[in-house]
Formats: structure tokens, C-alpha cells, sequence
């Protein structure tokens, strides 16, 4: 649904972009005073182009306006899926130390305090 509405916006961006191009401007009504005469042999008429032009115009503008409503609706929903979330999580020890190795567990049917422990080492006198 998201891909049809931003192609229908983006289609529809394009045509008010034409549109509006292709509308005459205010100051435009200026040169048929001073002899440009052939406004009347238009294909649209002496008015047409106008109002044609308008009605596109703003058929567009309408549709442009709810497009851009709805696709900011869809684009502020919150996500609950991810295609990570299947994806077992792994943890990587702080760089440059290894991961502190686990306490020693005797060996089973061992008693506790009977099994020798190995003697730590021995640090030289201090001089």
C-alpha cells in the first residue's frame, strides 16, 4: 500500500509541476492589448485554457495533500517487526581484555576441599 500512494504522489507532483508551467502568468494579459489578437483562435477558447488549467490545478493539489497526509500517517506508525529479530544476539568482550574465565568447578563425585588446587605463584622479595 505504502509503494501505491508514493507513486501515485510522486505522479501526481510531477503533473502540478507541468500544470502549473503551463498556466499563463498575471502579467501575461499585457500583450494582447498591444496587438496580440490570436487569444481568441486558441484551442481552448479565449477563456478555456484558464479555468481547465485551475480545475487540474487544483485536482491535483487536493490529491497531492492527501497523499502526503497519508503517507506521514504510515511513516509515523512504530514498528513491533524487525528482520533481525530472529537473529541470535552475541556478545563480544571489551577489546583488548579477555573475558574473565569462570570460577573452577570440581570434577563430579569430587568432595568439596579435596581436590588440590594447584599453589599460586610466588612473587621475588622486594629489595
Amino acid at each position: 500500500m505504502y509503494t501505491l500512494v508514493s507513486a501515485i504522489h510522486i505522479i501526481v507532483s510531477i503533473i502540478i509541476v507541468i500544470v502549473v508551467l503551463l498556466q499563463v502568468g498575471k502579467g501575461a494579459s499585457i500583450g494582447s492589448t498591444f496587438g496580440g489578437g490570436a487569444s481568441s483562435q486558441t484551442i481552448f477558447g479565449s477563456a478555456g485554457p484558464a479555468t481547465f488549467l485551475t480545475k487540474i490545478t487544483i485536482g491535483a493539489a487536493v490529491i497531492f495533500m492527501l497523499t502526503s497526509t497519508y503517507l506521514t500517517y504510515l511513516s509515523g506508525k512504530t514498528r513491533t517487526s524487525s528482520i533481525m529479530s530472529n537473529v541470535p544476539s552475541v556478545t563480544v568482550p571489551p577489546s583488548g581484555r579477555q573475558a574473565a574465565p569462570a570460577q573452577a568447578v570440581p570434577p563430579a563425585g569430587a568432595q568439596q576441599g579435596k581436590v588440590p588446587l594447584a599453589p599460586a605463584p610466588q612473587s621475588a622479595p622486594a629489595k
